[in-house]
């Protein structure tokens, strides 16, 4: 592939977002932070990485937005990223990914490329990736209890212990189907190569402007997954009854859902910001989830 294209902008504040527990970044982060404020970058530390050293400029992570740092050094799994880009990407904070994780499918760099990296986006020799995002409203009585973004997916399942739930989805307000079903998953393209891959569906390029909603073991031969245009509001409407059911971004932020509840997501503002160099989309489906083998 041919190299990444110039872009004219620089960071001048860094964000150093980190996984919890990492050994090696005892090590690691101090030499990276004196790395980047040798070079005149002001840094901004999220709570959860001064664990690892001591250092001036801490903020938690839920406001990290709010000092908008032009670039965010995500170190950790997948799920680092997802927890980082809710937190940054209403600033336009670009992402940059280190895998510490196991997959590693959205963090494309490992630990030992993430100077070189540096450099490359000093010279401006980088693209980005920007990624939808879903804007979710948990509805009660008419109103809005809680609102959400997720980069991945929402959904509205049932609780562990309880029998299937009864759902009925909407498009635009126009009726579409009644599930009966473990959980309904609503997946950006991002997300389409996650939970709702592992359920049946299908798999969206990060630049197709649509979303895929997915059934959980639905009760029926009939029910497959539906891709529709981001533009649309989709809303779904819980019929709990006697049993629980639960809302969830991302699958690391939830909440309880109760009958007569309903789910509305649409796309969000503010889409996530990842920075590339080399790998496509289809390169990294077959290094990392071993697309096309037998």
């Amino acid at each position: 592939m041919s190299e990444a294209p110039k872009s004219s902008f620089r960071p001048k504040t860094v964000a150093i977002i980190s996984k919890p527990g990492r050994p090696e970044l005892c090590s690691f982060l101090p030499t990276l932070h004196h790395w980047l404020t040798q070079r005149g970058y002001e840094v901004i530390i999220d709570g959860e990485s001064s664990q690892y050293f001591s250092a001036a400029n801490v903020v938690s992570r839920s406001d990290l937005g709010s000092r908008s740092p032009d670039l965010a050094l995500v170190l950790g799994g997948d799920g680092t990223l997802l927890s980082a880009a809710r937190a940054v990407c209403r600033s336009g904070t670009l992402m940059l990914a280190v895998n510490l994780g196991t997959l590693g499918f959205l963090t494309e760099l490992a630990l030992a490329d993430l100077y070189p990296a540096l450099e490359a986006i000093e010279k401006g020799e980088y693209m980005v990736d920007s990624r939808a995002m879903l804007s979710c409203s948990l509805v009660r009585g008419g109103g809005a209890v809680a609102t959400h973004i997720a980069l991945n997916d929402v959904v509205v399942s049932k609780s562990a212990i309880s029998r299937l739930n009864h759902f009925e989805l909407f498009v635009d307000k126009e009726f579409v189907s009644s599930y009966k079903a473990d959980a309904l998953i609503i997946a950006t393209p991002t997300g389409s190569t996650a939970y709702s891959l592992g359920a049946g569906g299908p798999i969206l390029k990060p630049d197709v402007d649509a979303f895929v909603i997915t059934p959980v073991s639905p009760h029926g031969l009939t029910h497959r997954p539906v891709v529709v245009r981001d533009s649309v509001e989709i809303e779904i409407q819980v019929k709990t009854g006697e049993e629980e059911a639960y809302l969830s971004l991302d699958g690391q932020v939830g909440m309880p859902i109760n009958d007569g509840d309903a789910v509305r997501c649409v796309k969000a503002e503010h889409p996530a910001k990842l920075l590339r160099f080399k790998k496509t989309f289809f390169e990294v489906l077959s290094t990392k989830l071993k697309w096309g083998e037998r």
